[in-house]
């Protein structure tokens, strides 16, 4: 048995860039990082002939190509896994949230069938194929951030250029800004999100076919990816605090499914109520708000108040790693 732990992530800045609709003709910038909310992927060999795949539901198949699990199947296909074998995912927050889980449940099942060959593969190897398997043999409508951050771990930044090569540099902050956002960033879970990938598809088939709007919105949200980092590499995190602001109101604009009566209202409320600025974490309307707050007692309390559950997190500095190895 072996297991392996990924991280899922919160963006930001720069979110909606790492597209490749968007990076193969502008290049994109993301600051991701990742938090101790994990994914959780474990192999074990069995005495039996077939493959027994347990998710959110139970699959027992003769052949990989049987498989419904589309990231599963890939995967297995791509390293020509034989039969015997099981494998179990969980996680600490489950799918449809907007917290990166597709991305990190493709790199930690990667992670866990290298460690299963018995072969080495580097964080930025691991994030390639990742992405590649859930772009190109997958045809998802998603980016690269999620992939990345999850194989690296930390507060880092992204360039997603148009050879598709990617350029990975931590955020230079200092710990007193890293405990900053720790204490003053806060999530609250909204409910399911279920039009992410109607949202990114949109955002796609704009973007190639050349939409003005959808492509300034995007590079427009590129430089307040870069003045984010600015701002936290210069420890002025309240700044950051209010350019998520405006990093929601771009984001909104990119597609009338992004929010609701609801997330409206609850947003307004926590600007009202001791946050700064804030965003909807994750591409569809639903998953988890996130502020900065100036007063984060304050900003609980009115969060409380509407019935939303706060989910407290720290960073994670490892990125997807192998935790049991038997």
């Amino acid at each position: 048995m072996l297991i392996t732990r990924t991280p899922l992530r919160i963006s930001i800045g720069g979110g909606g860039t790492d597209l490749p609709s968007f990076y193969r003709e502008c290049d994109g910038f993301v600051i991701s990082a990742a938090i101790n909310k994990y994914m959780f992927i474990g192999l074990n060999r069995t005495f039996t002939d077939d493959y027994l795949i347990k998710y959110s539901q139970l699959e027992r198949r003769r052949s990989v190509a049987d498989i419904e699990h589309r990231i599963v199947r890939a995967v297995f296909e791509a390293h020509d896994l034989e039969p015997g074998l099981e494998m179990v995912s969980l996680a600490d927050i489950p799918s449809g949230t907007g917290l990166g889980s597709s991305g990190a449940f493709t790199v930690g099942l990667l992670r866990a069938v290298y460690a299963h060959k018995r072969e080495h593969i580097a964080a930025e190897a691991l994030a390639e194929e990742a992405a590649r398997i859930e772009i190109d043999v997958l045809g998802e409508p998603v980016g690269k951030q999620d992939q990345y951050i999850a194989a690296h771990g930390g507060l880092t930044c992204f360039e997603f250029r148009a050879d598709d090569s990617v350029a990975v540099s931590p955020l230079a902050v200092s710990q007193e800004t890293v405990h900053d956002l720790e204490e003053r960033l806060l999530l609250f879970f909204t409910g399911y999100s279920r039009s992410a990938g109607s949202i990114l598809a949109d955002q796609r088939t704009r973007s190639e076919r050349g939409d003005a709007q959808m492509l300034e919105n995007l590079r427009q949200t590129k430089q307040l990816g870069l003045r984010i980092r600015e701002a936290l590499e210069a420890g002025r995190p309240e700044d950051f605090g209010r350019m998520m602001d405006e990093h929601w109101q771009r984001k909104r604009a990119r597609s009338s499914g992004m929010t609701n009566d609801d997330i409206d209202r609850w947003y307004a409320t926590g600007v009202s109520n001791g946050a700064i600025g804030g965003k909807l974490v994750g591409a569809g309307t639903g998953g988890f708000l996130m502020f900065y707050a100036a007063d984060p007692p304050a900003l609980r309390a009115a969060m409380s108040g509407h019935g939303l559950t706060e989910t407290r997190f720290t960073f994670d500095h490892d990125g997807s790693t192998v935790i049991v190895r038997n």
